[in-house]
Protein backbone atom coordinates (compact mmCIF):
# COMPACT_ATOMS: atom_id res chain seq x y z
CA UNK A 1 0.00 0.00 0.00
CA UNK A 2 1.32 3.25 -0.61
CA UNK A 3 2.01 6.27 1.31
CA UNK A 4 -0.50 8.01 0.25
CA UNK A 5 -3.07 5.61 0.34
CA UNK A 6 -1.96 5.27 3.87
CA UNK A 7 -2.80 8.87 5.01
CA UNK A 8 -6.05 8.57 2.87
CA UNK A 9 -6.67 5.44 4.98
CA UNK A 10 -6.05 7.03 8.20
CA UNK A 11 -7.90 10.34 7.67
CA UNK A 12 -10.94 8.49 6.62
CA UNK A 13 -11.09 6.31 9.64
CA UNK A 14 -10.55 9.50 11.91
CA UNK A 15 -13.26 11.41 10.03
CA UNK A 16 -15.44 8.24 10.59
CA UNK A 17 -14.48 7.90 14.00
CA UNK A 18 -15.41 11.95 14.53
CA UNK A 19 -18.89 11.60 12.98
CA UNK A 20 -19.60 8.22 14.70
CA UNK A 21 -18.98 10.36 18.62
CA UNK A 22 -21.04 13.72 16.58
CA UNK A 23 -23.96 11.43 15.99
CA UNK A 24 -23.90 9.44 19.07
CA UNK A 25 -22.77 11.84 22.19
CA UNK A 26 -25.29 13.77 23.83
CA UNK A 27 -26.70 17.05 22.39
CA UNK A 28 -25.59 20.13 24.02
CA UNK A 29 -26.57 23.04 23.02
CA UNK A 30 -24.69 25.77 25.40
CA UNK A 31 -22.10 25.61 27.93
CA UNK A 32 -23.17 25.12 31.29
CA UNK A 33 -20.54 28.08 32.86
CA UNK A 34 -20.39 29.22 36.59
CA UNK A 35 -24.21 30.76 36.83
CA UNK A 36 -25.33 27.38 35.84
CA UNK A 37 -22.92 24.98 37.85
CA UNK A 38 -24.46 24.70 41.33
CA UNK A 39 -28.00 25.68 43.01
CA UNK A 40 -29.31 28.83 44.12
CA UNK A 41 -28.65 28.35 48.24
CA UNK A 42 -31.30 29.15 50.26
CA UNK A 43 -31.51 31.38 53.53
CA UNK A 44 -35.09 32.18 55.22
CA UNK A 45 -35.28 35.66 55.70
CA UNK A 46 -35.78 36.74 59.41
CA UNK A 47 -39.57 37.23 59.86
CA UNK A 48 -40.58 34.39 57.82
CA UNK A 49 -41.25 30.56 58.01
CA UNK A 50 -40.55 29.50 54.47
CA UNK A 51 -39.92 30.18 51.00
CA UNK A 52 -42.48 28.30 48.99
CA UNK A 53 -44.93 30.06 46.79
CA UNK A 54 -47.61 29.19 49.16
CA UNK A 55 -45.64 30.71 52.20
CA UNK A 56 -45.83 33.58 50.21
CA UNK A 57 -49.32 34.02 48.82
CA UNK A 58 -50.59 34.05 52.95
CA UNK A 59 -49.48 37.62 52.49
CA UNK A 60 -49.28 38.48 48.45
CA UNK A 61 -52.57 36.37 47.16
CA UNK A 62 -53.32 38.24 44.36
CA UNK A 63 -49.72 37.92 43.03
CA UNK A 64 -50.03 34.02 44.04
CA UNK A 65 -53.17 33.21 42.18
CA UNK A 66 -51.11 35.14 39.04
CA UNK A 67 -48.39 32.83 39.35
CA UNK A 68 -50.40 29.73 40.02
CA UNK A 69 -51.56 30.39 36.58
CA UNK A 70 -48.36 30.65 34.67
CA UNK A 71 -46.14 28.28 33.16
CA UNK A 72 -43.42 29.26 35.47
CA UNK A 73 -45.63 27.56 38.42
CA UNK A 74 -45.24 24.63 35.71
CA UNK A 75 -41.77 24.46 34.90
CA UNK A 76 -41.18 21.06 36.85
CA UNK A 77 -44.71 19.40 36.71
CA UNK A 78 -45.53 20.10 32.93
CA UNK A 79 -46.59 17.10 31.39
CA UNK A 80 -44.98 17.10 28.12
CA UNK A 81 -41.69 18.58 30.07
CA UNK A 82 -41.42 15.68 32.01
CA UNK A 83 -42.04 13.20 28.86
CA UNK A 84 -39.54 15.01 26.89
CA UNK A 85 -36.92 15.08 29.77
CA UNK A 86 -37.08 11.15 30.38
CA UNK A 87 -36.79 10.79 26.53
CA UNK A 88 -33.57 12.60 26.58
CA UNK A 89 -31.89 10.24 29.31
CA UNK A 90 -32.97 12.65 32.34
CA UNK A 91 -30.37 15.25 31.71
CA UNK A 92 -29.31 17.19 34.86
CA UNK A 93 -28.84 20.12 32.44
CA UNK A 94 -32.26 20.79 32.85
CA UNK A 95 -32.64 20.86 36.35
CA UNK A 96 -30.45 24.25 36.25
CA UNK A 97 -33.56 26.36 35.12
CA UNK A 98 -36.58 24.20 36.20
CA UNK A 99 -35.15 23.31 39.89
CA UNK A 100 -32.91 26.23 40.39
CA UNK A 101 -33.03 26.13 44.24
CA UNK A 102 -31.00 23.98 46.35
CA UNK A 103 -33.97 22.53 48.53
CA UNK A 104 -35.46 21.38 45.42
CA UNK A 105 -33.38 19.13 43.99
CA UNK A 106 -32.82 15.44 45.98
CA UNK A 107 -29.29 15.61 45.63
CA UNK A 108 -26.13 17.60 46.37
CA UNK A 109 -23.59 18.32 43.18
CA UNK A 110 -20.22 18.22 44.86
CA UNK A 111 -18.11 18.21 41.65
CA UNK A 112 -18.12 16.99 37.92
CA UNK A 113 -16.96 13.90 35.78
CA UNK A 114 -16.47 16.08 32.85
CA UNK A 115 -14.85 19.31 31.68
CA UNK A 116 -18.01 20.17 30.00
CA UNK A 117 -20.24 20.09 33.81
CA UNK A 118 -22.78 17.62 32.22
CA UNK A 119 -22.45 14.81 34.35
CA UNK A 120 -22.51 16.01 37.89
CA UNK A 121 -21.02 13.93 40.82
CA UNK A 122 -24.41 13.87 43.15
CA UNK A 123 -24.59 12.89 46.62
CA UNK A 124 -28.06 13.06 48.57
CA UNK A 125 -29.69 16.29 49.82
CA UNK A 126 -30.87 15.93 53.33
CA UNK A 127 -32.63 19.06 52.60
CA UNK A 128 -34.65 18.33 49.71
CA UNK A 129 -38.40 19.95 49.81
CA UNK A 130 -40.73 17.84 47.71
CA UNK A 131 -42.94 20.59 47.89
CA UNK A 132 -40.89 23.50 46.91
CA UNK A 133 -39.94 21.14 43.90
CA UNK A 134 -43.32 20.80 42.43
CA UNK A 135 -43.52 24.47 42.32
CA UNK A 136 -40.83 25.15 39.71
CA UNK A 137 -40.10 28.45 39.39
CA UNK A 138 -41.52 29.88 42.28
CA UNK A 139 -41.26 32.72 43.99
CA UNK A 140 -37.90 32.76 45.66
CA UNK A 141 -36.57 31.91 42.55
CA UNK A 142 -36.63 35.84 41.29
CA UNK A 143 -36.94 37.05 44.70
CA UNK A 144 -34.71 35.51 47.16
CA UNK A 145 -30.83 36.41 47.19
CA UNK A 146 -28.38 35.78 50.34
CA UNK A 147 -31.40 35.98 52.89
CA UNK A 148 -33.23 39.02 51.78
CA UNK A 149 -36.11 39.62 50.11
CA UNK A 150 -35.44 41.46 46.26
CA UNK A 151 -38.10 44.07 44.99
CA UNK A 152 -38.51 46.98 42.97
CA UNK A 153 -39.40 49.29 45.83
CA UNK A 154 -38.78 49.63 49.83
CA UNK A 155 -41.47 48.76 52.54
CA UNK A 156 -42.07 49.85 55.72
CA UNK A 157 -43.36 45.98 56.01
CA UNK A 158 -42.32 44.45 59.30
CA UNK A 159 -42.78 40.92 58.23
CA UNK A 160 -39.29 41.16 56.10
CA UNK A 161 -36.67 43.34 54.92
CA UNK A 162 -36.68 43.85 51.22
CA UNK A 163 -33.40 45.05 49.04
CA UNK A 164 -34.26 47.71 46.30
CA UNK A 165 -33.88 46.21 42.93
CA UNK A 166 -35.48 48.77 40.29
CA UNK A 167 -34.41 46.62 36.84
CA UNK A 168 -37.84 44.22 38.42
CA UNK A 169 -39.69 47.06 36.41
CA UNK A 170 -38.60 47.21 33.56
CA UNK A 171 -35.81 45.21 31.27
CA UNK A 172 -34.38 41.55 32.11
CA UNK A 173 -32.38 41.12 34.93
CA UNK A 174 -35.10 38.71 36.85
CA UNK A 175 -34.82 36.91 33.40
CA UNK A 176 -31.33 36.54 32.76
CA UNK A 177 -30.20 33.75 34.91
CA UNK A 178 -32.44 31.52 32.69
CA UNK A 179 -33.34 33.44 29.55
CA UNK A 180 -29.71 33.94 28.89
CA UNK A 181 -27.38 31.09 28.36
CA UNK A 182 -23.84 30.78 26.81
CA UNK A 183 -22.48 29.28 23.90
CA UNK A 184 -19.26 30.54 23.32
CA UNK A 185 -18.15 27.69 21.89
CA UNK A 186 -17.08 25.33 18.60
CA UNK A 187 -19.83 23.00 19.15
CA UNK A 188 -22.53 24.72 20.70
CA UNK A 189 -25.34 27.38 19.26
CA UNK A 190 -26.23 30.40 21.46
CA UNK A 191 -29.02 31.55 19.60
CA UNK A 192 -31.38 28.31 20.38
CA UNK A 193 -33.27 28.45 23.63
CA UNK A 194 -33.87 29.51 26.05
CA UNK A 195 -31.64 32.56 24.68
CA UNK A 196 -32.81 32.66 20.90
CA UNK A 197 -35.63 34.92 21.81
CA UNK A 198 -32.69 37.82 23.14
CA UNK A 199 -30.56 37.64 20.25
CA UNK A 200 -33.57 37.89 17.75
CA UNK A 201 -34.14 41.65 19.66
CA UNK A 202 -30.54 42.86 20.13
CA UNK A 203 -30.79 41.95 16.07
CA UNK A 204 -32.52 44.61 15.62
CA UNK A 205 -31.10 47.39 17.94
CA UNK A 206 -34.03 46.75 20.50
CA UNK A 207 -33.13 46.55 24.30
CA UNK A 208 -34.89 43.95 25.70
CA UNK A 209 -37.15 44.15 27.76
CA UNK A 210 -39.10 40.55 28.78
CA UNK A 211 -40.85 42.86 31.66
CA UNK A 212 -42.74 45.25 30.05
CA UNK A 213 -44.23 43.09 27.69
CA UNK A 214 -44.79 39.38 29.58
CA UNK A 215 -45.02 40.87 32.99
CA UNK A 216 -47.86 44.46 32.01
CA UNK A 217 -47.63 46.92 34.74
CA UNK A 218 -50.23 46.96 37.38
CA UNK A 219 -50.78 49.31 40.43
CA UNK A 220 -52.19 47.69 43.38
CA UNK A 221 -51.13 46.89 47.13
CA UNK A 222 -48.92 44.18 47.15
CA UNK A 223 -50.33 43.25 49.92
CA UNK A 224 -54.38 43.36 51.62
CA UNK A 225 -54.93 46.62 52.66
CA UNK A 226 -51.31 48.14 51.67
CA UNK A 227 -50.11 51.13 49.46
CA UNK A 228 -51.05 50.55 45.87
CA UNK A 229 -47.60 50.53 44.55
CA UNK A 230 -46.40 50.19 40.26
CA UNK A 231 -45.69 46.62 39.72
CA UNK A 232 -46.25 43.50 37.02
CA UNK A 233 -48.57 41.06 36.61
CA UNK A 234 -47.16 37.69 37.23
CA UNK A 235 -49.08 35.59 35.40
CA UNK A 236 -46.03 35.79 32.76
CA UNK A 237 -48.14 35.36 29.74
CA UNK A 238 -46.01 34.34 26.04
CA UNK A 239 -46.66 30.88 23.85
CA UNK A 240 -48.82 29.70 25.91
CA UNK A 241 -51.26 32.33 26.12
CA UNK A 242 -53.91 32.20 22.60
CA UNK A 243 -54.88 35.95 23.83
CA UNK A 244 -50.92 37.68 24.08
CA UNK A 245 -49.89 35.67 21.03
CA UNK A 246 -52.96 36.54 18.82
CA UNK A 247 -52.11 40.40 19.82
CA UNK A 248 -48.95 40.12 18.42
CA UNK A 249 -50.50 39.06 14.98
CA UNK A 250 -51.97 41.15 12.38
CA UNK A 251 -53.52 39.33 9.41
CA UNK A 252 -54.78 41.08 6.08
CA UNK A 253 -56.00 39.63 2.86
CA UNK A 254 -56.61 40.74 -1.16
CA UNK A 255 -59.01 38.96 -3.16
CA UNK A 256 -58.41 39.23 -7.16
CA UNK A 257 -60.63 37.57 -9.80
CA UNK A 258 -58.79 37.75 -13.24
CA UNK A 259 -59.54 35.75 -15.90
CA UNK A 260 -61.39 33.07 -14.37
CA UNK A 261 -59.07 32.74 -12.02
CA UNK A 262 -59.53 33.98 -7.95
CA UNK A 263 -56.31 34.63 -6.41
CA UNK A 264 -56.01 34.99 -2.89
CA UNK A 265 -52.66 37.02 -1.32
CA UNK A 266 -52.26 37.12 2.97
CA UNK A 267 -50.43 39.19 4.57
CA UNK A 268 -49.11 38.07 8.18
CA UNK A 269 -47.04 40.56 9.82
CA UNK A 270 -45.82 40.46 13.84
CA UNK A 271 -46.85 43.76 15.22
CA UNK A 272 -46.44 42.63 19.21
CA UNK A 273 -43.09 41.33 19.69
CA UNK A 274 -39.70 42.31 18.96
CA UNK A 275 -38.52 39.13 19.17
CA UNK A 276 -39.60 36.67 16.13
CA UNK A 277 -43.01 35.53 15.88
CA UNK A 278 -43.12 31.99 17.71
CA UNK A 279 -39.77 32.35 19.58
CA UNK A 280 -37.85 29.95 21.46
CA UNK A 281 -37.44 26.65 20.90
CA UNK A 282 -37.81 25.94 17.38
CA UNK A 283 -40.72 23.17 18.01
CA UNK A 284 -42.61 26.48 17.91
CA UNK A 285 -44.13 27.01 14.65
CA UNK A 286 -47.10 28.87 12.94
CA UNK A 287 -49.10 27.88 10.22
CA UNK A 288 -51.28 29.51 7.74
CA UNK A 289 -53.93 26.14 6.51
CA UNK A 290 -55.77 27.37 3.41
CA UNK A 291 -59.53 25.17 2.59
CA UNK A 292 -61.28 25.98 -0.07
CA UNK A 293 -64.87 24.43 0.57
CA UNK A 294 -68.34 23.74 -1.48
CA UNK A 295 -71.53 25.41 -0.22
CA UNK A 296 -71.86 22.08 1.79
CA UNK A 297 -68.94 22.73 3.63
CA UNK A 298 -67.30 20.37 1.99
CA UNK A 299 -63.59 20.47 1.44
CA UNK A 300 -62.54 20.87 -1.88
CA UNK A 301 -58.50 21.36 -1.37
CA UNK A 302 -56.29 23.04 0.55
CA UNK A 303 -53.01 24.72 0.93
CA UNK A 304 -50.60 25.20 4.55
CA UNK A 305 -47.94 27.43 5.18
CA UNK A 306 -45.71 27.11 7.69
CA UNK A 307 -43.46 29.51 9.29
CA UNK A 308 -40.83 27.50 11.16
CA UNK A 309 -37.54 27.57 12.14
CA UNK A 310 -35.82 24.42 10.38
CA UNK A 311 -32.63 23.00 12.37
CA UNK A 312 -29.32 20.41 11.61
CA UNK A 313 -28.69 18.99 14.96
CA UNK A 314 -26.16 16.46 14.12
CA UNK A 315 -22.87 16.53 13.19
CA UNK A 316 -23.17 19.96 13.71
CA UNK A 317 -25.81 22.63 15.28
CA UNK A 318 -26.82 24.81 12.16
CA UNK A 319 -29.76 26.60 10.82
CA UNK A 320 -30.90 25.61 7.11
CA UNK A 321 -33.41 27.91 6.95
CA UNK A 322 -35.91 30.30 9.16
CA UNK A 323 -39.27 31.13 7.72
CA UNK A 324 -40.81 32.78 11.08
CA UNK A 325 -41.84 36.38 11.38
CA UNK A 326 -39.64 39.00 12.43
CA UNK A 327 -40.91 41.92 14.27
CA UNK A 328 -42.53 44.39 11.23
CA UNK A 329 -41.82 42.41 8.43
CA UNK A 330 -44.67 41.57 6.43
CA UNK A 331 -44.69 38.18 5.32
CA UNK A 332 -47.07 37.26 1.93
CA UNK A 333 -48.68 33.62 1.03
CA UNK A 334 -49.86 33.67 -2.23
CA UNK A 335 -53.00 30.81 -3.40
CA UNK A 336 -54.84 30.71 -6.95
CA UNK A 337 -57.47 28.45 -8.32
CA UNK A 338 -60.15 28.57 -10.94
CA UNK A 339 -63.53 30.26 -10.24
CA UNK A 340 -65.39 27.02 -12.33
CA UNK A 341 -63.22 24.72 -11.08
CA UNK A 342 -65.23 21.48 -10.11
CA UNK A 343 -67.04 21.03 -7.25
CA UNK A 344 -67.51 24.86 -7.52
CA UNK A 345 -65.80 26.93 -4.44
CA UNK A 346 -68.41 28.41 -2.37
CA UNK A 347 -66.08 29.89 0.84
CA UNK A 348 -62.31 30.26 1.29
CA UNK A 349 -61.46 29.35 5.36
CA UNK A 350 -58.36 30.55 6.20
CA UNK A 351 -57.00 29.68 9.57
CA UNK A 352 -53.53 30.49 11.60
CA UNK A 353 -52.41 28.49 14.11
CA UNK A 354 -49.67 28.48 17.20
CA UNK A 355 -48.05 24.99 17.28
CA UNK A 356 -46.48 24.62 20.56
CA UNK A 357 -44.69 21.45 19.71
CA UNK A 358 -44.21 19.57 16.25
CA UNK A 359 -46.56 16.64 15.40
CA UNK A 360 -43.41 14.78 14.54
CA UNK A 361 -41.90 15.46 18.05
CA UNK A 362 -44.93 14.11 19.57
CA UNK A 363 -45.44 11.30 18.52
CA UNK A 364 -41.14 10.41 17.93
CA UNK A 365 -41.15 11.08 22.18
CA UNK A 366 -44.39 9.48 22.89
CA UNK A 367 -46.20 12.14 24.77
CA UNK A 368 -49.67 11.58 25.17
CA UNK A 369 -51.01 14.99 25.25
CA UNK A 370 -54.55 16.15 27.41
CA UNK A 371 -54.25 19.34 25.97
CA UNK A 372 -53.66 20.66 22.42
CA UNK A 373 -50.15 21.06 21.23
CA UNK A 374 -51.39 24.17 18.83
CA UNK A 375 -54.06 26.33 19.06
CA UNK A 376 -56.42 28.61 16.31
CA UNK A 377 -55.00 32.85 16.48
CA UNK A 378 -56.69 33.81 13.49
CA UNK A 379 -59.88 32.47 12.00
CA UNK A 380 -61.76 33.67 8.69
CA UNK A 381 -64.34 32.51 6.29
CA UNK A 382 -64.11 34.64 3.00
CA UNK A 383 -67.74 34.28 0.88
CA UNK A 384 -66.36 33.66 -2.77
CA UNK A 385 -69.65 35.49 -3.84
CA UNK A 386 -67.88 38.58 -2.78
CA UNK A 387 -65.23 40.95 -3.14
CA UNK A 388 -62.77 41.87 -0.94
Amino acid sequence: MSRKRKVWLVLSLALALFLTWRFTRRLNIFVVDDKFATTLPVEIPAGLTGIRATDCGVCHQEIYQEWKTSIHAQAWLDPYYQVDRAFEGDPPVCDHCHLQLEPQRDYLITGFHDRGRLYPIKTPNPGFDPELQAEGVTCAVCHLREGKIIGPFETDSVVHPVKVDRSFLSGMSPCYICHVVSGERWDTFYRFPPCGTVAEIAARGNPPDCVSCHMPAVTRPVVKGGVPRRGGRHSFQGGHSPVKVESALAVRYQQKDTGGKITFTFELTNVGAYHHLPTGTPDRHLTLELRLLDRLDREIDRRTFKMIRRVLWRPFIMDLWDTRLPYEEPREYTWSFPRDRRPRPAVLEATVRYHLLAESRRRRIGYQNETPIAYPIYRNRIDLKTKS
